[in-house]
C-alpha cells in the first residue's frame, strides 16, 4: 500500500516518541494499527467489490449476446419451419393435381370386327 523502507519507519518512529512521549506511544501505535488494518479491510472489501461488479457486468454482457443468439437462431427456425411448411404444401397439392389427372379414364369402345375372313 505504502512504498515505506525500514530507515522511513524507524524515522517514523523516532520522531513519533518525541512528540507523543514514551508513556502514550505504546497506545498510539496500537490505535494506529489498528486503523491501518481497518483501512487495509476496507480497501480490500472496495477491491472485491469492484471485481464483483465487474464480472457481474460481463456475465450480463455474455447473456444478452446469449439472448440474441437465441432470438436469432429462433427467428431461422421459425423462417426455415415456414418454408418446411409451404414446400409441403406445394408438394401436396402437385401429388393431388397429377393424382386427379391419372385417373383411370374409361376406354372407348373398340369397333367390332365384321371381316369374315379373320373367323377360321
Amino acid at each position: 500500500m505504502f512504498d515505506v523502507g525500514l530507515s522511513e519507519l524507524m524515522v517514523i518512529g523516532v520522531v513519533a516518541l518525541i512528540v507523543i512521549g514514551p508513556e502514550r506511544l505504546p497506545r498510539v501505535a496500537r490505535t494506529v494499527g489498528t486503523l491501518m488494518g481497518r483501512a487495509q479491510r476496507y480497501f480490500a472489501d472496495v477491491k472485491s467489490e469492484v471485481n464483483r461488479e465487474l464480472q457481474l457486468e460481463e456475465l450480463r454482457r455474455m447473456q444478452q449476446e446469449m439472448a440474441a443468439q437465441v432470438q436469432q437462431a429462433d427467428t431461422q427456425l421459425q423462417q426455415l419451419g415456414g418454408d418446411a411448411a409451404g414446400g409441403i404444401k406445394e408438394l401436396e397439392n402437385t401429388l393431388q393435381q397429377s393424382l386427379s389427372s391419372a385417373e383411370p379414364q374409361p376406354a372407348e369402345p373398340q369397333p367390332a370386327e365384321t371381316d369374315p375372313a379373320k373367323k377360321s
